[in-house]
């Protein structure tokens, strides 16, 4: 139900690059590198040589690739010479990575799904409830035990980035439960039938939109329910769709995220396993960033969510991961992987004496 999760992802990166973060390997990390280098048979000075693809609605100028474009600097330091190429339409690039013109691709998590379930089902709506869980999963993911599962056939995952939280921006402040969404009109996006399944399940209209239009439907009144995260606020003014009497619904309901995904045969094992574990490594920049753009929300637009409110959201969204589990839509193992991370915060959540999940 994240309708704007690619464009986050364009605006994540925006902050890290105007605060300045770069790229600096530890010494064991250097160490792996010179390993992985001597394995592949490069010798002293030659670089390790690979195209990277990156969406970026701004093209050449935007903020994706100009960051990009910082990290590449870094990079060369340790004699990987990464090429960039910037696609203003996902789906394009998506297309580009599938036919070998692009090595690697930078992508929002849905569309990660496609190429690797496992990792694609990270953004499972209700799958992790805070950026904790989130930095828990994905130190998890950086050990070498789960490396088997970054790979699917002829595509991994690279590296995974968390993107924010995303939240229910309503234009009513009494839609604090489920029961009060019923006969909604929710924004979903238009190439995500997982989206229209979850929002009729709750008794609420799925309107099809696409990345473009969804905030201005949001702004114009045409949908009363839009799901995105806190850094869309104020960059795509929804406080105009939530004026006057609108809010935002605290409560998460998936955590969003960019994912690299690249051919197999591109990037040997070590080199990816390093990747992801300096990929882990920029977290808290990350974290310090999403934190400061949601600190700028006005405190009267938080509409609070009762104890049994949250426990109705959760028993829908568990049931929905669920279903959507038996359709092979999300990958069973990332699910029991994410729950034991809830449950070992809060031991105390029913789902946690369950073992369906």
């Amino acid at each position: 139900m994240a309708s704007l999760r690619p464009l986050m992802i364009a605006l994540v990166l925006s902050l890290l690059s105007s605060a300045g973060w770069s790229l600096s390997l530890t010494e064991d990390q250097q160490k792996k590198l010179q390993a992985a280098r001597q394995e592949m048979g490069l010798k002293e000075g030659e670089p390790f040589k690979r195209h990277i693809c990156l969406w970026d609605i701004s093209g050449t100028s935007g903020p994706v690739f100009n960051g990009a474009t910082d990290l590449r600097l870094d990079l060369l330091r340790y004699d990987i010479d990464i090429s960039l190429e910037a696609f203003t339409n996902e789906g394009v690039m998506v297309a580009s990575l599938k036919n070998g013109h692009c090595d690697a691709a930078l992508m929002s998590g849905f569309r990660a799904r496609q190429f690797n379930r496992f990792t694609g089902t990270i953004d499972a709506i209700g799958g992790l409830s805070n950026l904790d869980h989130m930095k828990t999963l994905l130190r998890t993911l950086a050990h070498p035990n789960l490396d088997k599962y970054m790979v699917s056939n002829k595509y991994q995952t690279l590296a995974v980035a968390p993107a924010g939280a995303a939240y229910l921006f309503v234009d009513d402040k009494r839609m604090n439960s489920l029961a009060q969404a019923a006969g909604k009109k929710v924004a979903v996006l238009d190439f995500d039938p997982g989206q229209s399944k979850l929002v009729t399940h709750i008794g609420a209209a799925a309107v099809s939109t696409n990345l473009a239009t969804a905030p201005n439907l949001f702004n114009n009144g045409t949908v009363n329910i839009l799901p995105a995260p806190l850094i869309a606020y104020e960059v795509l003014e929804l406080y105009k769709g939530m004026e006057p009497d609108g809010g935002i619904v605290n409560y998460p309901i998936v955590q969003l995220t960019a994912q690299l995904i690249a051919h197999t045969d591109k990037f040997p094992p070590a080199i990816a396993s390093l990747i992801r574990d300096v990929a882990a490594d920029s977290f808290t920049s990350i974290q310090t960033a999403l934190q400061k753009e949601a600190d700028k929300i006005p405190e009267h637009w938080w509409i609070e969510v009762s104890s049994q409110n949250q426990m109705e959201y959760d028993d829908m969204m568990r049931a929905a991961r669920l279903k959507l589990r038996e359709t092979g839509y999300y990958d069973g193992t990332m699910l029991s992987i994410m729950k034991r991370i809830r449950c070992s915060e809060d031991p105390q959540r029913p789902e946690c004496s369950q073992e369906s999940e």
